[in-house]
């Protein structure tokens, strides 16, 4: 099956891991908040991570009437987030911080292809891509419990 784009569009899974996310933190003893629900719905929604900028701008006005969430509150959630193993944090050496729904099972695992122009992070997932880095690691007799793989260069509208 050769490597393919990631979706745009929510699914079953992603309404799971807002709901699961929101009981583990009610379990772990921490009292539902408007600026912690709406970053849920809003990495829920997500296909790849994003950064504590990117976040606030999507966040900013979405709906009239609503309060803005403030920079240092979704520091605060994210952290929170990653803490409970909720969210990934992303680094793709360009030094920002990005963060992804951390999938409990481990079935959406994906990576990354970075533009070195305008910094456009697109996930993609390639089944041969995860057979090879298997079959080196037994090869070399590693068990590899994780991995992430970035590939960078101009992405089409910048080549």
């Amino acid at each position: 099956m050769p490597a393919t784009k990631l979706r745009d569009v929510r699914t079953h899974a992603d309404t799971e891991w807002a709901d699961h996310a929101r009981a583990i933190l009610q379990r772990a003893g921490h009292h539902r908040g408007a600026a912690r629900d709406r970053l849920i719905e809003l990495l829920s929604r997500q296909n790849c991570a994003l950064s504590a900028l990117e976040i606030e701008d999507a966040l900013r006005g979405r709906r009239r009437g609503e309060r803005a969430v403030g920079r240092a509150s979704i520091y605060r959630v994210l952290e929170l987030l990653h803490a409970h193993g909720l969210v990934s944090r992303v680094d793709v050496g360009d030094g920002i911080a990005r963060y992804e729904p951390a999938d409990p099972a481990g079935e959406h695992h994906h990576h990354h292809l970075l533009c070195d122009q305008c910094g456009k992070l697109v996930p993609f997932r390639d089944p041969a891509l995860e057979r090879s880095i298997d079959q080196l690691s037994d090869r070399l007799g590693f068990r590899t419990t994780d991995h992430e793989v970035t590939l960078r260069g101009d992405c089409p509208d910048c080549s």
